[in-house]
């Protein structure tokens, strides 16, 4: 290997974000008890388990076991082509819709996770967040569809506004949203209101940009970063990589803005529901802090080198694997 690695610069995106870095006081109790039930499944290769014990995940129990199933369709869906993939999104959507009904013998183990998910789920979540997760998980689970048949035809985005509709979906952030307002009776012409949906389109926006510098490199070895914003963006107006990262981060800082700018149109529906808007906001730009710190404090992307990367800003790029030499 080489001794002096090319480096790649990573932009610090987040400097001034209102929301600072905090944990939840239940955390350590509720992921113990979440990564225990989880790994009865055994759903996973023995490498891929040990993959997601490295990965700890930010939200209480519904939250805790949302980041599993998300997980796990990756792991089920990442490599497949379009016919498997839709085969198991079809078992995962089936699940959810019907939770109370026992799986089929023999079935994919996604199915089973994801009906254990919702069963517990629905329990403590309003009718109207139901009906909110399960439109915005069934976007998400048809944009991975989606995304299977690019990759099984090999397909390269040269253009960002192209690829950004599908990340949109494929990144998981909107399935989310939701969560936050589990324990509210959060009426929809709140919801489906414009302001809202634009700063919930914000967060989206800003957790793809993220996402995307940091595991970009990782990608890019691996052969598998033509779904991936820094490459499209590389492509469309043909950037180095360096370059492509300063326009990813200048755009970080638009949409950033175009949030704070946001959050001064929010109408007022009354008292008793503009602390509800108040709570649900925070949650979601909160959650815009809680990928970019989670990023850098697993081992998903950075292995080890993770906190010492946030701080230096500096990624050793990977060399690419040879597949054919494989």
């Amino acid at each position: 290997m080489d001794a002096h690695p090319r480096m790649l610069y990573l932009p610090d995106t987040m400097t001034n974000w209102p929301w600072p870095r905090t944990i939840n006081p239940h955390f350590e109790d509720v992921k113990a008890e979440v990564d225990a039930s989880f790994r009865d499944f055994k759903a996973l290769s023995p490498e891929s388990q040990e993959a997601f014990d490295k990965c700890d995940f930010e939200h209480i129990r519904i939250g805790c076991d949302l980041m599993n199933l998300f997980f796990i369709v990756e792991e089920y869906t990442d490599i497949e082509n379009e016919a498997v993939a839709k085969e198991r999104a079809d078992i995962v959507l089936d699940a959810l819709h019907n939770p109370h009904k026992m799986r089929p013998e023999g079935e994919c183990i996604l199915g089973e996770i994801a009906r254990l998910f919702w069963a517990h789920a629905i329990q403590f979540a309003s009718l109207p967040s139901q009906r909110h997760f399960l439109e915005t998980f069934t976007e998400y689970i048809h944009g991975v569809v989606l995304e299977a048949l690019d990759r099984e035809q090999g397909r390269r985005y040269s253009s960002i506004d192209d690829f950004l509709k599908l990340r949109r979906k494929t990144v998981g952030i909107k399935p989310c949203f939701p969560i936050y307002e589990m324990g509210m009776d959060f009426p929809d012409e709140v919801f489906y209101h414009p302001v809202i949906i634009d700063l919930a389109d914000c967060i989206t926006e800003l957790i793809i940009i993220d996402n995307d510098m940091m595991s970009y490199n990782k990608e890019q070895a691996a052969g598998n970063e033509f779904h991936n914003l820094i490459s499209t963006v590389q492509l469309e107006l043909g950037l180095d990589r360096g370059s492509a990262m300063a326009w990813a981060a200048h755009y970080h800082a638009e949409v950033q803005k175009r949030f704070i700018d946001g959050l001064a149109k929010v109408p007022s529906w009354g008292p008793s529901v503009d602390v509800l808007v108040k709570e649900y906001l925070d949650g979601i730009g909160n959650l815009a802090r809680a990928n970019h710190a989670w990023s850098y404090e697993t081992q998903r992307y950075f292995a080890t080198k993770g906190l010492e990367i946030q701080q230096t800003r500096l990624i050793p790029l990977l060399p690419r694997v040879n597949h054919a030499a494989a």
